[in-house]
């Protein structure tokens, strides 16, 4: 008997995010696979500047944020029952590479087109395209719902 199918889902709070954890949900269904949702922290460039207002780890955490994020869509997005195997990583460095390492081994990598850094018009974000162009397994991009063509 061969292992479930393992599915890595990028996941960061956007609605993007969200139609991609929902596709790789029912995907996994469908193939009797598992899910693992990553989400990926980074300290923001202005971390160490000196000056007032900059935060610290005890006022701004992005760890502890992107953890919270991940739990609360997963919640969101499949509710308490999700009715396939879902493991939560969070995952330190930028979502490319966060992405790229987690999908090693992977059958598949779901992101959604546009995260949360993304700009209105662009269709397929750097994150994703990146992915689909160096990922070591097949890619699926979700885009959101309600997304019209440009």
């Amino acid at each position: 008997m061969s292992a479930s199918p393992r599915i890595v889902v990028g996941v960061d709070g956007s609605p993007a995010s969200e139609e991609a954890l929902r596709w790789a949900v029912d995907y996994a269904k469908a193939v009797g696979g598992t899910i693992n949702a990553i989400a990926a922290w980074e300290y923001p460039a202005f971390y160490g500047w000196a000056g007032a207002g900059v935060p610290t780890v005890e006022t701004f955490n992005p760890e502890e944020l992107a953890g919270k994020t991940l739990s609360e869509t997963v919640v969101k997005v499949v509710g308490d029952d999700p009715a396939v195997r879902i493991s939560e990583t969070v995952a330190p460095g930028s979502a490319t590479v966060a992405l790229l390492e987690a999908a090693k081994g992977a059958a598949l990598l779901v992101v959604g087109s546009r995260g949360l850094g993304g700009f209105s018009g662009v269709l397929l974000g750097s994150v994703s395209r990146h992915l689909t162009e160096h990922a070591p397994c097949p890619v699926v991009v979700v885009r959101e719902r309600g997304a019209a063509a440009e």
